[in-house]
């Protein structure tokens, strides 16, 4: 079997659960070389390291940074290693699964402030433009590279709890839009999936999560949950040769939930 992404690597932020570890996982199936960004505490780590012993397991090259991937210096440290463990390979793929940011109310007591709207959007949605410039500048693309973000329905409709979650899935579609546009010409690809409600542990943070799963579930066509591996099947499809002429768009991956 031909080894389609022979010689190139996958940084995903956030890898170490849902859907940035899926995508991990189905790419390294499929011969990708993986390099996971994540942030974790030690209590954390046992279970996070069986799950990277998985995607080793692949036969394919492996690098993991427990660190914050927000802060620039970190991330210029973290592209250093890369830089130097990678040899003559290419970056094939960027996926952004950061997940952080504030889940209040704009009305309770302890309601959502000004910070809380920067640090999450900072988080969710301007880290892509970050790491993205930073990759490029390292001459670290693939010619032909797939920048992969996730976002959700709630980047247009209200969700109680969710006004700066929502704000920065907006503003991510919209640095991805022009990424899209603007890398164009050095042969970078840019696209959010809109998944389905998939029960994570980002999802199970938000209040009422429980009654956001049992709505998903009725609204789905299919009468059940998106799953990580759902998207992750996308994730890899995005990276194919056949799917270098997609570019600039949202693809819903949801099986239907969203009509």
């Amino acid at each position: 079997m031909v080894n389609e992404f022979e010689n190139t690597w996958a940084i995903i932020l956030g890898g170490s659960s849902g859907l940035g570890l899926a995508s991990a996982k189905k790419l390294a199936e499929n011969g990708m070389n993986i390099c996971i960004i994540h942030r974790n505490t030690r209590i954390e780590l046992p279970e996070i390291e069986q799950e990277f012993e998985e995607i080793k397991s692949k036969g394919v090259s492996f690098l993991s940074f427990n660190l914050d991937a927000l802060q620039p210096e970190k991330r210029q440290e973290i592209i250093s290693q890369i830089k130097s463990e990678i040899g003559s390979d290419k970056v094939k793929c960027l996926i952004h699964s950061i997940a952080k940011g504030s889940l209040k109310s704009m009305t309770a007591e302890n309601s959502l402030t000004n910070d809380d709207f920067i640090l999450t959007i900072h988080a969710m949605a301007i880290s892509l433009h970050d790491w993205t410039k930073s990759i490029f500048d390292a001459a670290l693309f693939h010619q032909d590279a797939r920048i992969i973000s996730f976002t959700s329905e709630g980047s247009l409709k209200p969700i109680p709890n969710y006004g700066a979650v929502s704000a920065a899935k907006a503003t991510l579609e919209a640095i991805s839009r022009q990424i899209a546009a603007e890398f164009a010409s050095f042969g970078i690809k840019s696209n959010c999936i809109q998944a389905g409600v998939t029960d994570t542990k980002s999802l199970q943070l938000i209040p009422n999560s429980e009654k956001i799963k049992e709505i998903a579930i009725k609204r789905n066509p299919f009468k059940r949950l998106t799953t990580p591996e759902d998207v992750a099947n996308v994730v890899y499809l995005l990276c194919k040769d056949e799917a270098k002429w997609i570019n600039g768009t949202i693809i819903k991956v949801d099986g239907g939930e969203s009509l």
